[in-house]
């Protein structure tokens, strides 16, 4: 076992019971308020990504240059305490769209700062021939971490309202963040330092000189786009129609990430030698999801098809994180991952801001029939790329 994996493992965990809780607590917690709509729950969850996908790149550079466990624990420690507020408006009393919107823009600069510095934290414990299994089991661990938060989410929610539940996802900041805080990696390499635009420029030529990474990114904006309008907005709005909707939307997310652990399992146990030209195969199932909500089906149907999804999730993210770890250079990592998720998740904002008018203007289930294609040709498409149907893997050491 590799010095801080345990470390880290446990930070993954227990900040993912948090994030598991999270969208259900927030988005019963909007819908709960007076007078609010599927636009308000559209601005609020918004809120969060706006920032996040605005500011990433610099968030890469920033990850370049600094100890990444300290950025990602920082964050998470400060995130702890926007969550709070968030919480505690509900239990006292005085949540407003207007507060949360500013607690999510507060959490999604943060979040710009955490998420390129993440990726680089792992390659610093293992060695590299040993990546895709330490993502198979960080993955793993994670999802495990996100079924018992969202179990727990759809409980706390409907016993004790969505303050109480947010409170238990602050918690979860606090804690994983001090841990990774403490992990002992090796200082970052010296280089030297330019500005911060010429690293985004050194950053950008390392991107786009790997047609894999570019036509994986243009397929997950429209796919991300689908994927968060539906898990932040569209599917509590298709479960809001009864006092059951928090409940049987949060089996739902369990089952997804069910799902995900069944993927880390198969992406743990296999090797696979095109691993692009298979995840991207597979990512395409998970619009099974989007259409089984969209037909209306009974619960035990959209679980089964939140369950293919989070298996065809699972999959991709361990060989997609695998890729990128074993094929960028570890000087400018931070950097192409910042440009892998704007570009993924450039579309994202306007789908979660627009999914709450459509759903009301045309119907939540005719707009899921489209996330599912955008989904569906998005994956497929990408396959068109001789470079993503080619890209070896590297071999695992004896």
């Amino acid at each position: 076992m590799h010095r801080g994996f345990v470390q880290l493992l446990s930070a993954r965990f227990i900040s993912n019971v948090g994030n598991g809780l999270s969208p259900i607590a927030l988005a019963y917690g909007v819908l709960s308020l007076d007078g609010a709509t599927g636009k308000d729950l559209s601005l609020v969850m918004s809120a969060r990504i706006f920032p996040m996908v605005a500011l990433m790149l610099f968030g890469g550079v920033i990850g370049d240059r600094f100890k990444r466990n300290r950025i990602v624990g920082g964050a998470d420690i400060i995130g702890s305490i926007s969550v709070a507020i968030s919480a505690a408006s509900f239990i006292f009393g005085f949540a407003s769209v207007s507060l949360l919107v500013f607690m999510g823009f507060i959490f999604g600069i943060l979040n710009a700062l955490w998420w390129p510095a993440m990726s680089g934290v792992l390659p610093a414990i293992v060695p590299k021939e040993k990546l895709k299994d330490g993502n198979a089991v960080v993955g793993l661990l994670s999802n495990f971490g996100y079924v018992v938060g969202a179990l727990m989410g759809g409980t706390l929610v409907t016993l004790f309202g969505s303050g109480w539940a947010l409170l238990v996802d602050a918690l979860s900041f606090l804690i994983a963040g001090v841990l990774v805080w403490n992990l002992n990696v090796p200082p970052m390499e010296q280089r030297v330092r330019t500005s911060v635009f010429s690293e985004l420029k050194d950053g950008w030529f390392e991107f786009k000189s790997r047609p894999w990474v570019v036509a994986t990114v243009i397929a997950f904006t429209g796919i991300n786009a689908c994927f968060e309008a539906m898990l932040q907005v569209l599917g509590p709005l298709a479960f809001n129609e009864n006092a059951n909707g928090p409940r049987n939307w949060s089996f739902n997310l369990a089952s997804l990430t069910l799902g995900m652990i069944c993927g880390g399992v198969i992406a743990l146990k296999i090797h696979i030698n095109r691993p692009l030209f298979f995840a991207m195969i597979v990512i395409a199932l998970a619009s099974a999801w989007d259409y089984s909500l969209a037909l209306k089906s009974p619960l035990p149907i959209t679980l089964c098809g939140a369950f293919v999804a989070g298996i065809a999730l699972e999959i991709f993210m361990v060989n997609w994180s695998t890729a990128l770890q074993t094929h960028i250079p570890e000087e400018s990592f931070s950097r192409v991952t910042a440009y892998d998720a704007f570009g993924s998740f450039a579309l994202a904002p306007l789908g979660i801001v627009v999914a709450g008018p459509l759903a009301m203007y045309y119907g939540v289930h005719t707009v899921l029939w489209f996330t599912g294609s955008i989904t569906l040709l998005s994956a497929l498409l990408a396959l068109l790329v001789k470079s993503v149907r080619g890209l070896k893997a590297v071999k695992p050491s004896l």
